[in-house]
């Protein structure tokens, strides 16, 4: 099992794309791995035979074990860890859930129900939805290839659930014998147990260790009259080209424009040093219905406003999509958190370790203010940065956040 992703830990091997005894060439993607962010194609490491599958569809593998053996196709047995065979290589993963077996394992497109096996084929987005919704996918009746579990099986279970739930409640008959229930209850019986993704156990693993930090925060107050207008003008000009820019294209700009001129800021706590980053690679939270994910942004300050309006646009929608590649949410040097969108005023955000701060944005309000004995209105905009003690200090974060709230205030620094 790869690492495909700077915090993974372990992988679920959702699918094979190929069969025992299909020749593969290096490259070659041989199946489909989820981890804690997205859906990942595993690749063949070598040319050769693929002469065993040693772990089955929907088992949760550990990085640096075997998942397959790939060699010349004379059925050498796979190799142990002490001594690897020199006619076959495993390609590296964690243990897997089930034993290895000589029968082989056919593509999920051949694949036919087992009722014997007790094998359960499902795809990816299918667990997810089954899961998020606390659906035991062995409950659901797959209608894709080979009884496959697709998405629309689970959307249907859900309907089916709701209007369940919506009916009169009626005495439950007497569960079969020797069958657990398909969704454990709890003692209140009000609440059912929804199990951990990959993503949300990730997500938590990973909050944990950044409250480990000392953060501090600081918010400044940022009249955006003259972001609007800017953001009006350049949608308007370049309506023809496609060149949609939103109020976080302009923030990602704004801040590597200003990250120039406070490097410290755009640094990592690396355990017993700090890292000061020369690019600028800056990270836009996602949110997702199962956790959190921070596609980056790389060398923004190098970058147009429309080049950043066109990569934060797609990296969206891979995030959404669970298509992200490993580089394109690796590296983050700094993040953006923008809950405007959702009405939120203020708050602070978590920092996404290792990086040294993180802003939190929120919406742009109305506010009354006195100019020259006159009572007026503008739209302002909170900001609040989360630094890391250890790397920034109060007076080096208040700098940035200075600068950052003059940039914005007068948005044509931000294309200088």
């Amino acid at each position: 099992m790869p690492r495909l992703s700077d915090t993974m830990e372990e992988g679920v091997l959702s699918r094979w794309l190929k069969k025992e005894g299909d020749a593969v060439r290096q490259g070659d993607v041989i199946g489909e791995i989820d981890t804690d962010k997205a859906t990942m194609e595993l690749e063949s490491f070598d040319d050769g035979i693929l002469e065993k599958l040693l772990v089955e569809e929907g088992t949760t593998v550990a990085i640096g074990q075997p998942l397959a053996v790939i060699g010349d196709g004379s059925g050498t047995p796979p190799p142990d860890a002490e001594s690897p065979a020199p006619a076959s290589t495993a390609l590296p993963a964690r243990e897997a859930s089930a034993p290895p077996t000589s029968k082989p394992v056919p593509a999920p497109a051949e694949a036919q129900p087992d009722s014997g096996s007790q094998r359960l084929l499902s795809s990816p987005l299918a667990r997810r939805d089954a899961a998020r919704h606390g659906l035991d996918p062995a409950t659901i009746t797959g209608t894709g290839p080979g009884g496959r579990i697709v998405r629309a099986d689970v959307e249907a279970a859900i309907a089916a659930a709701e209007t369940d739930q919506a009916q009169p409640q009626r005495q439950a008959p007497p569960a079969a014998a020797g069958r657990e229930p398909a969704v454990p209850l709890s003692s209140t019986l009000d609440s059912v147990e929804v199990p951990l993704t990959q993503m949300r156990k990730v997500t938590a693993q990973r909050l944990t260790e950044s409250a480990a930090a000392p953060h501090f925060h600081l918010t400044v107050v940022v009249g955006v009259d003259a972001l609007f207008r800017f953001r009006s003008d350049v949608n308007e000009r370049f309506a023809d080209q496609d060149a949609k820019v939103s109020v976080t294209d302009l923030l990602v700009r704004a801040c590597a424009a200003t990250l120039r001129t406070h490097q410290h800021v755009n640094s990592s706590w690396a355990g017993d040093r700090i890292l000061a980053h020369r690019r600028i690679n800056i990270g836009v939270a996602v949110a997702l219905d199962d956790g959190l994910i921070v596609p980056v942004v790389t060398g923004a300050d190098a970058k147009s406003l429309d080049q950043i309006a066109a990569e934060t646009r797609s990296l969206a929608e891979k995030a959404r999509s669970g298509t992200l590649k490993l580089h394109e949410f690796s590296g983050g040097t700094f993040t953006i958190s923008n809950l405007g969108m959702f009405g939120i005023d203020n708050f602070t955000a978590v920092i996404n370790p290792p990086e040294a701060a993180i802003l939190a944005v929120g919406a742009a309000t109305e506010e009354p203010y006195a100019q020259d004995g006159e009572l007026r209105s503008r739209r302002v905009m909170k900001i609040t940065m989360t630094s890391d003690h250890r790397v920034l200090d109060g007076a080096t974060a208040a700098a940035f956040l200075s600068d950052l709230k003059r940039t914005l205030e007068d948005p044509l620094r931000i294309v200088i």
